[in-house]
């Protein structure tokens, strides 16, 4: 058995010891047959030389993470001590995609969240699919914002299907505009983390910025323009079908959605499963898949959605 001294150099203890995600304990349980110590501001190593040496570089990587990031969650904390972060360690991988309002830095935070920002590097169709809390639509978002904003488009259209997920739309208070705007919040909430208030309603005011159900796309051709359909698992065939032909020129387009919690009746074939086999040979799109590893809203979420796939 051999003993090792690991001195967390350039980086405060304190950021290291995070009481928000329990850096030690992770390590622990994935390195458990090496004693880990701490002391101050260095870590006891003790086990054999090859697990040693391991571990070490695993802790090169997480410290060298900490100083480039603010922050880190459960998702790359695990992606980096499985050996399985090399992109989120790259400095050419931008994982900044844009500062959004007082200066927030806008991430993508997981491997797969990357992938998405590479994918449209090569593709002008981008589809994102996987579970709740992987940042499918956040992500997007932040790159339509970052096309705009770099001038690559001259709008954003943000669209999803108004399918009434066990609630009676028809019964909520106001005009169509009124009824629609909870179905839209999380597109709202996400592009208020990047564009100040009083620029977001200018920019929807005149049109720059659009915000509307997938039935006003209709008969359309979206020049010019990042264009989202979220909520994608609740198309029907046929309007699948009728938004992707909408591109036009100088277009992107990205579709998100979670195949597990399709809405609609069911004797209708959800459009982004069909999609989802249709499509996946065509230059041009690219089809990418998150899973529970890219989950970065609370832990319990990930442990939520392993429990429902078991269940399959």
């Amino acid at each position: 058995m051999e003993k090792f001294e690991y001195y967390i150099k350039d980086l405060h203890p304190s950021d290291f010891f995070n009481s928000d995600i329990d850096i030690l304990k992770s390590l622990k349980e994935v390195y458990n047959n090496i004693k880990i110590t701490p002391r101050g501001d260095k870590l006891l190593l003790e086990g054999k030389n090859n697990d040693i040496l391991k571990l070490c570089v695993v802790l090169d990587s997480l410290i060298y993470f900490l100083k480039q990031n603010e922050d880190l969650n459960e998702s790359n904390l695990l992606q980096i001590i499985s050996g399985k972060g090399d992109k989120l360690l790259s400095p050419e991988s931008g994982r900044v995609i844009l500062y959004g309002t007082n200066r927030k830095k806008i991430k993508a935070h997981t491997l797969n969240q990357i992938k998405i920002l590479e994918a449209f590097e090569n593709n002008d169709m981008v589809f994102a699919i996987g579970p709740a809390g992987t940042g499918k639509t956040y992500t997007g978002v932040a790159l339509a914002v970052k096309a705009l904003k770099s001038k690559d488009v001259k709008r954003i259209i943000l669209t999803r299907p108004a399918v009434e997920a066990g609630e009676n739309l028809g019964f909520l208070p106001g005009d169509l505009k009124d009824k629609l705007d909870p179905y839209m919040q999380p597109l709202y909430d996400a592009l208020k983390d990047m564009i100040q208030v009083e620029k977001l309603d200018d920019y929807i005011k005149r049109e720059i910025i659009e915000i509307a159900p997938l039935a006003y796309m209709r008969g359309r051709t979206l020049d010019n323009a990042f264009v989202i359909l979220d909520e994608a698992q609740n198309t029907t065939e046929n309007q699948m079908k009728m938004f992707l032909t909408r591109m036009g020129k100088k277009a992107k387009f990205m579709i998100t959605g979670d195949p597990g919690q399709i809405d609609l009746p069911k004797s209708s074939l959800s459009g982004l499963k069909q999609a989802n086999i249709l499509l996946q040979k065509i230059e041009g799109i690219e089809i990418v898949y998150l899973d529970g590893s890219d989950v970065i809203r609370h832990k319990l979420v990930r442990n939520i959605i392993d429990a429902y796939n078991l269940s399959k």
